[in-house]
């Protein structure tokens, strides 16, 4: 058996961050991967008909674009901007949208404008400095003290809080959809942060889509990892952290599977630790093939990569509270991209793909097929008249085809200050015995920006 200085077991975007800094600092890295092919939340697959390239998992990515570690090693993927970054639609025809202009987006919100410009301005204006604050671990000295504080204070709010500051159903509609990225119910703690994060990467950087499909992402971070020496070994499943012949391990992996590798070898506190750990709500995924762009009535979805699909905030509000409470809602809040109106890869000339997921109780196994459908058909009349095909996944199908996603959640754990608040510049990702957790279920979490492997082997450097 090869020994290695190091191996990483998960070739997700995080697993192959953390490989990749590893092999930057001059180690000699194995990375491992149970399934045939690397990618994990970052593949595309023909999931309805040939030729039809859908995400499997992410889709849209302003994490990515915004994160510190994939602009220090410039990470080469070819970045696709819709003119808009994402829209909400309204019952009445129209649309609120999120533009690449904090003056645009607030004169879009009439009374609310200058309520919308007071809050979003000053961490558009500082957008490197927060986003430093929001995808670091929290430590007792923050790396920059003012940008924390500002974001500790506002974003520490429970969103359905923040919501207040507004009057207009136009302007809590639109935040409303934002805020539901968190995947919780909306007087959680800290659920103002994600909103406020990915509205202002929305106006400094935009959300993204990578040409070509997500996959894109995974084979540039790997191929930077072997160009440096680093190998790559796919289709084996770790059991154990006896099987690598490695100093030090890096887990890509949710704590219940970490505790099962390496409970011989990290210390008790990180065990029990790993032991405590829930996941979060789970999801329902569909796809589809298309015979033509979604027929959306308000003129400014057209120009969106993403949609987000729910109604008044009242609504959306509702059917986030539903999840946390264990019930499926009958109108759920859908997150909706259409790559293929800005990526001609994705469908055949004349033909469009759509991507679409609601959230349901983890483990959920019930079909939201139509609930799904009937929120497109609420926007755009005449949607199911366009599907040619379509593909479904449920939680336990997510669960099935990456194990990281434990009842189908993929926010590496269910959302809450436990989770937000996990401090240390080491702690989190050190488990002991030379193991580190580096997968979405320590800081910052979840999203395609590398920043969990990267600071787990920073970590284990600075030992």
């Amino acid at each position: 058996m090869t020994s290695f200085d190091a191996a990483v077991v998960g070739a997700g975007p995080t697993g192959l961050a953390a490989a990749l800094e590893l092999a930057r600092s001059g180690m000699k890295a194995l990375l491992v991967e149970a399934s045939d092919e690397i990618g994990g939340g970052t593949r595309t697959a023909e999931l309805t008909l040939p030729g039809f390239k859908h995400d499997v998992c992410s889709a849209i990515h302003p994490a990515a674009i915004a994160s510190p570690y994939f602009d220090e090693i410039d990470l080469e993927v070819d970045w696709v901007q819709p003119p808009i970054p994402f829209t909400h639609p309204l019952d009445d025809g129209r649309a609120v949208a999120m533009h690449r202009s904090v003056e645009e987006t607030a004169a879009g919100l009439g009374d609310d404008g200058d309520r919308y410009r007071d809050l979003m301005g000053p961490f558009v204006e500082r957008i490197d400095v927060m986003v430093d604050a929001a995808l670091r671990p929290v430590t007792v000295i923050p790396n920059n003290p003012l940008a924390f504080a500002r974001l500790g204070v506002v974003g520490g709010l429970p969103a359905a809080v923040l919501a207040k500051r507004f009057a207009s159903d136009d302007a809590k509609a639109l935040i409303a959809g934002v805020f539901a990225h968190a995947i919780a119910p909306f007087h959680a703690p800290a659920t103002a942060a994600v909103g406020i994060m990915l509205g202002a990467i929305a106006h400094s950087h935009g959300w993204p889509i990578a040409r070509g499909g997500s996959q894109t992402i995974a084979t540039a971070l790997a191929a930077r990892f072997v160009d440096l020496g680093g190998e790559i070994e796919v289709g084996k499943t770790v059991s154990s952290t006896d099987e690598l012949d490695a100093d030090k391990v890096f887990l890509d992996v949710m704590p219940p599977a970490a505790l099962s590798i390496a409970k011989d070898r990290i210390s008790s506190a990180s065990a029990r630790r790993l032991s405590r750990w829930k996941p979060g709500p789970g999801i329902f995924k569909l796809d589809w093939a298309l015979d033509g762009p979604i027929p959306w009535i308000d003129p400014l979805s057209p120009r969106a990569g993403t949609v987000h699909l729910g109604g008044s905030y009242a609504d959306v509000a509702a059917a986030e509270r539903a999840v946390g409470k264990g019930e499926h809602p009958r109108r759920p809040f859908v997150l909706l991209a259409q790559q293929s109106l800005f990526d001609e890869s994705r469908a055949p000339e004349g033909m469009h793909t759509a991507w679409a997921y609601c959230h349901v109780p983890n483990g959920s196994d019930v079909d939201m097929t139509e609930a799904v459908e009937d929120q497109v058909e609420r926007f755009a009349p005449g949607f199911r008249d366009r599907i040619l095909e379509r593909s479904s996944w449920g939680s336990m199908a997510y669960q099935d085809y990456n194990p990281n996603y434990v009842g189908g959640d993929i926010g590496g754990g269910q959302f809450g200050l436990a989770k937000v608040l996990q401090i240390g510049s080491k702690a989190p990702y050190d488990l002991g015995g030379g193991v580190f957790l580096c997968s979405a279920a320590v800081p910052p979490g979840a999203g395609v920006h590398g920043m969990c492997g990267y600071l787990a082997v920073r970590a284990a450097m600075d030992e």
